[in-house]
């Protein structure tokens, strides 16, 4: 099925989500720099998905991830971490996941292009958080091609990262 957010591939793996996240009794949130609500969308896109999805916050802006999300400060005065590191995407992932309610939670920060590189941190690097009642964990990927493909890659492998949890319940 064909939707107005998402192609087949990203609807299905969101329909999954949904299903299983329905059949588990667990509710999701995302927090979202890099994709701009893309993993709100793709999960929105599916019916029924009011029962477990809560919302998103789309912390595009530094500011947005310290004040709604409470990420620290000193993440962003060093200069090897900043917005798109292991400690601000599980902080993301905690923030969301407290300030929404939900029992599980995915972040998503990093550099779409096709500018903004930095040292260590070539254009396609994201940083994933999941945040649950069992701990916070995070993991880097690299996506090639153009910013729309980078943009697309992550929100699949967000909702792979929900589904991996989901199924662990």
């Amino acid at each position: 099925m064909q939707t107005t957010c998402c192609d087949k591939e990203l609807y299905e793996a969101a329909a999954r989500v949904i299903r299983e996240a329905a059949a588990a009794h667990v509710t999701l949130a995302t927090a979202e720099s890099c994709t701009g609500g893309l993993v709100a969308g793709a999960l929105t896109a599916v019916p029924g998905s009011s029962e477990v999805f809560l919302g998103s916050v789309v912390s595009y802006a530094i500011e947005v991830k310290q004040k709604v999300l409470g990420v620290s400060e000193e993440i962003f005065a060093v200069p090897e971490l900043g917005a798109v590191s292991e400690p601000c995407a599980q902080q993301m992932a905690q923030g969301v996941r407290r300030t929404i309610g939900s029992e599980l939670a995915v972040s998503t920060t990093g550099i779409a292009g096709p500018g903004g590189s930095e040292p260590g941190k070539p254009v396609g690097t994201v940083w994933f958080g999941v945040a649950s009642a069992h701990g916070v964990h995070a993991g880097v990927k690299h996506f090639d091609g153009s910013r729309d493909d980078v943009r697309r890659e992550a929100v699949l492998y967000a909702l792979q990262l929900f589904h991996e949890e989901i199924v662990k319940k």
